[in-house]
């Protein structure tokens, strides 16, 4: 075995230090690859206990213990581009004081990550059998989701009774997740010279009342399996013209529309069709589906009596969706606030990432998860 020393990443120094070294490594969605290294060195050196699979920048470690029961805790590894926020500071937060990691990927979510690389190599008797996920690409397009790839390329590796995503949650537990939909919708026009406007019709013009619809809506707070859901449909991106002295024949407005995971996939793209229905086109992009709390199974409840914290609904999708499309409750658990995530000021405070840790350990080997049925 490879000494501690000579790796880049170091469980030994705990959770704290290993965010530090996480968010340091270069890991932007597209750039996985030597962060993906770096814990595959670490549990192939100092994890005997467990089987490893890697499928392109995704690393699935398994126990294979014979328990009853199997957990699946899974965290990304990419983080959205920096902007002059690595390498990480130590600093306290300018709200509470409390003892702080600055830097990109601390909340969103090396934190979490650095939680369960940590455990994945100390437990090696937990009370369940436990699949240890780390993937690429989630901050991208869904179709692009490394454990989505890996979820279709080893299936078997994925059976779970029970999920948990890493996901910034503050510390707490967050049920479920919306799903997310972007649609392109889009305005036609006619060119003319911008000095005989009448003469054409101008697409951006047409495209106004969409965006007054959209500023004017109060989108619906949904309640499903006990937790409010809020839904979201905004516009993120517009394209249209031609040139300075051109009337423009056609404009595009972006929409992202977050909806409850009450909805289906086709109940979603029905409203987002309905709702732009005197546009000249609507084309759905992208979508994914939410994931219901799934706090009705009985290992999912264990989990919650034994972290002790009132579980919230997850407004932002998370891949707790594709494991609740095999089947499997899910929810979000991990350090840093996710109002944080992708910010500037992104930052995960020390004493929710110690939690994170002790409640994870705590659960994954003592009685609850052994004897939740």
């Amino acid at each position: 075995m490879t000494s501690s020393d000579s790796l880049p990443l170091d469980p030994s120094a705990g959770a704290v230090a290993l965010t530090r070294q996480l968010c340091d490594i270069p890991s932007v969605s597209g750039d996985e690859r030597a962060v993906a290294d770096a814990v595959e060195a670490v549990l192939r050196n100092q994890a005997p206990h467990l089987r490893i699979v890697r499928d392109g920048d995704t690393i699935i470690a398994r126990t294979e213990l014979g328990r009853a029961r199997r957990v699946a805790i899974a965290g990304h590894l990419d983080t959205v581009p920096v902007n002059e926020n690595l390498p990480v500071q130590d600093r306290p937060d300018p709200e509470t004081g409390a003892e702080t990691i600055w830097g990109r990927g601390t909340v969103d979510m090396k934190a979490g990550v650095a939680a369960q690389l940590l455990l994945a190599v100390e437990l090696d008797d937990p009370a369940v059998d436990v699949t240890w996920v780390w993937y690429d690409h989630e901050e991208v397009a869904s179709h692009l989701s490394g454990l989505g790839r890996a979820m279709r390329n080893h299936p078997a590796l994925f059976a779970a009774d029970f999920a948990i995503l890493g996901e910034p949650s503050n510390g707490t537990i967050e049920g479920g997740c919306n799903g997310t939909l972007r649609a392109h919708v889009t305005m036609h026009g006619k060119r003319a010279h911008s000095a005989r406007g009448w003469m054409g019709v101008n697409a951006i013009h047409r495209a106004a009342p969409l965006l007054q619809r959209l500023a004017a809506y109060e989108a619906e707070r949904i309640v499903v399996d006990g937790l409010e859901y809020r839904e979201g449909i905004n516009a993120v991106r517009i394209d249209g013209g031609v040139a300075g002295n051109v009337i423009p024949d056609r404009c595009t407005i972006e929409v992202n529309y977050r909806f409850a995971p009450s909805r289906s996939g086709e109940e979603a793209a029905d409203f987002v069709r309905e709702f732009f229905a005197d546009a000249d086109e609507v084309e759905i992009v992208d979508l994914a589906l939410g994931a219901r709390p799934g706090l009705d199974d009985p290992f999912a409840r264990g989990f919650v009596e034994a972290v002790g914290v009132q579980p919230k609904a997850k407004f932002g999708w998370t891949d707790v969706s594709r494991f609740s499309a095999l089947g499997i409750p899910a929810v979000n658990f991990g350090p840093g606030d996710p109002l944080l995530a992708h910010a500037d000021e992104e930052r995960v405070p020390v004493e929710q990432i110690e939690f994170t840790v002790s409640a994870l350990r705590s659960w994954l080997t003592g009685g609850r998860a052994a004897g939740s049925s």
